[in-house]
């Protein structure tokens, strides 16, 4: 797997989401599309909250096989299984819907494997995202 080590900021958005391009270039752009937006969410997830108020460190792992592309976010923050929350109420108007969850849904509903685990104090999130449909 390539690996990428970068500071949890949301400035680093762009050359997180470049590392991961540059290693996906050849799937179709619809998966690349999907990708791409879980690599957003999770990234902003873990610079927003894993070390709040101040900062520290992310991985991102990439391995892509001929099927299958697979993604492995970790960092040192605080211990969070954000697949351990129930899946936000998506019916109804945004008024009535509560607020927060609905990024973790997506990469749920987008990717075709999640999971999380706390390993050594770290957090490590594994997605999956099949290249042959």
């Amino acid at each position: 797997m390539d690996m990428l080590s970068i500071e949890a900021k949301l400035e680093n958005m762009g050359a997180v989401q470049d590392f991961v391009s540059a290693r996906i270039g050849d799937c179709p752009p619809k998966i690349q599309n999907q990708i791409g937006i879980a690599v957003d969410e999770i990234f902003s997830n873990i610079a927003r909250y894993a070390y709040h108020p101040s900062t520290g460190g992310a991985v991102v792992r990439i391995g892509v096989d001929n099927d299958c592309v697979t993604l492995e976010f970790e960092d040192g923050g605080i211990a969070y299984d954000p697949l351990a929350a129930a899946d936000p109420k998506v019916s109804g108007t945004a008024e009535e819907r509560e607020i927060g969850g609905l990024g973790v849904f997506m990469v749920k509903n987008l990717m075709d494997f999640v999971e999380y685990r706390r390993e050594n104090n770290r957090n490590i999130l594994t997605i999956k995202k099949s290249l042959v449909k």
